[in-house]
């Protein structure tokens, strides 16, 4: 299986998921992004959720990580979730968070065919893997506008009204859940998400997310 591995590497030789540079042998990003991303450390990568226990951000929303976000969302760089996921995970052990399982705010639908890959299902699964927790679905969406179009969140909030089901609740019932995305925003889609989850039967709730936008 390694062979495989160091075949593809030769072929399709690994790159920063921020600025494109060629990476070493077990480099997950190139020296010069480690040392000047916008990392988030302590109360500034925390961002209050309502029904949660708070949200945790490894990077601040801007520049090269806004790019290599929505390529990782837009333009079918769905390999980005290994490099993506370890930086949450590294987020959330950094703080000491314990859960009992992972998953995801779910797309929709409708923008899971358009997409072809749900995001956050992807990072999700990486951040139980490294965090050796098991990781399942635990919540279903219906089609709704697009959150990134919406401004403000009185808006937000509105769209997301009734947006969520809860999926097999036995499976979670009085469990703590870490929610995983790529990016928070106003904290909508999580606080909706975390009601769903409470009033279905979820114990605590924790989040945790790539990046962080606004301050």
């Amino acid at each position: 299986m390694n062979v495989w591995w160091e075949l593809l590497d030769l072929i399709f030789p690994p790159k920063c998921p921020f600025c494109g540079e060629l990476l070493g042998k077990g480099e997950v990003l190139c020296p010069d992004c480690g040392r000047t991303l916008p990392w988030l450390t302590g109360a500034e990568g925390e961002t209050p959720v309502e029904l949660t226990a708070g949200c945790v951000s490894a990077l601040r929303y801007q520049d090269k990580v806004r790019s290599a976000i929505h390529g990782y969302k837009f333009s079918g760089r769905s390999a980005r979730s290994g490099s993506f996921g370890l930086f949450i995970a590294q987020a959330v052990s950094d703080r000491g968070l314990a859960a009992d399982l992972v998953s995801w705010p779910s797309l929709s639908p409708g923008r899971l065919r358009r997409r072809g890959y749900d995001q956050a299902e992807l990072l999700a699964r990486e951040v139980g893997r490294l965090l050796g927790l098991p990781v399942f679905r635990t919540l279903d969406k219906r089609d709704r506008p697009a959150q990134s179009g919406l401004e403000g969140t009185a808006q937000r909030r509105a769209n997301l009204l009734g947006a969520y089901a809860p999926v097999t609740p036995e499976r979670f019932a009085g469990k703590t859940v870490l929610l995983v995305d790529d990016v928070v925003t106003s904290g909508a889609t999580l606080a909706e998400c975390a009601k769903t989850l409470r009033l279905a039967g979820a114990g605590e709730v924790l989040c945790a997310t790539l990046a962080k936008a606004g301050k």
